[in-house]
């Protein structure tokens, strides 16, 4: 009787969908959107660290854009970067100090997030190889321990990515109520796939750390559909919407908003293919017709420059 020791955990290429439930809208509603307001405020960095970091971003913003290239040579779902980030921002805001190999902490941080939020935890092994082999699988578990233990085992960060699909569960109702000629659900998609670009974005800018998250996904939603080609009465309805779904000003809503036009034309700009990004490097005509998809649209996290 012949035996194999072929490990084939890996054999799913990262490129084949992944299983996951539906989305249920029963389980949305002003409700669940309260309590994730209220549930934000537990896992806040401190003020302290969030002064700090903002002096000095380059190594913060450096671990979050490793992260962000891992988690999308990972196949992991968008849910997990996010997470990862948060869990970082966390443990260094309760430790205020660098472990020998911060490498090792981000991978950590990424491990943890892929189980609480992915359908398949990343391997220990792809995050060392990610790394070029700094750490050893077992110097990995270890760190995943510690940041456990800091966090007290609460992990169940709140993050922008839990948002938006009750924001835009929000949106979608009054998209229909309205009388237009594009698809609802088409819209939507569109919608979903540039604000999850944006959020990323955010995530790996230090200047929207200790920013709620809820105002982040209202604002990258915001933004979104500014790149959409959403003008005048629409967009300040749907911009209206979102501020009072996460209960803050208008104003506030619209300053974070533009900070985020900002940085994504300063990315876009430093980025390895510049304005080619959008035909005639115009992001708003290049985003004006929402019902297909743009060659040039930065749905992918990777166009970005970050």
């Amino acid at each position: 009787m012949s035996m194999s020791l072929w490990c084939e955990e890996d054999s799913r290429g990262p490129q084949e969908p992944q299983l996951r439930a539906p989305w249920d809208p029963n389980a949305s509603g002003a409700r669940v959107i309260s309590r994730l307001l209220q549930s934000e405020e537990r896992y806040l960095p401190s003020p302290l660290y969030v002064s700090v970091i903002q002096r000095e971003p380059q190594r913060r913003d450096a671990l979050a854009k490793w992260a962000l290239e891992v988690c999308c040579e990972s196949g992991c779902e968008e849910s997990v970067f996010p997470l990862s980030v948060s869990l970082l921002d966390l443990f260094l805001s309760a430790s205020l100090s660098l472990p020998v190999s911060p490498l090792c902490l981000s991978a950590a941080c990424i491990l943890i997030a892929s189980k609480v939020a992915g359908s398949e935890p990343v391997s220990t092994d792809s995050l060392c190889a990610a790394a070029s082999f700094s750490f050893l699988p077992k110097n990995l578990r270890d760190m995943e321990r510690i940041v456990l233990a800091t966090l007290r085992w609460d992990v169940a960060v709140v993050t922008p990515h839990d948002f938006l699909p009750h924001f835009l569960s929000a949106l979608g109702e009054r998209e229909k109520d309205r009388e237009t000629d594009r698809d609802p659900e088409v819209f939507l998609s569109t919608l979903r796939r540039h604000s999850d670009t944006l959020v990323a974005m955010c995530v790996c800018d230090s200047r929207f750390l200790g920013t709620p998250p809820s105002l982040v996904a209202a604002a990258s939603l915001s933004s979104a559909l500014c790149g959409l080609g959403n003008r005048g009465s629409q967009l300040s309805h749907m911009t209206t919407t979102l501020a009072t779904l996460c209960q803050t000003d208008l104003g506030v809503l619209q300053y974070y908003t533009e900070l985020i036009e900002g940085a994504l034309t300063e990315r876009l700009r430093n980025g390895p293919t510049g304005s080619g990004l959008y035909p005639g490097g115009n992001k708003d005509e290049a985003l004006e017709e929402n019902d297909t998809e743009r060659a040039g649209t930065p749905t992918d996290l990777r166009e970005i420059d970050f």
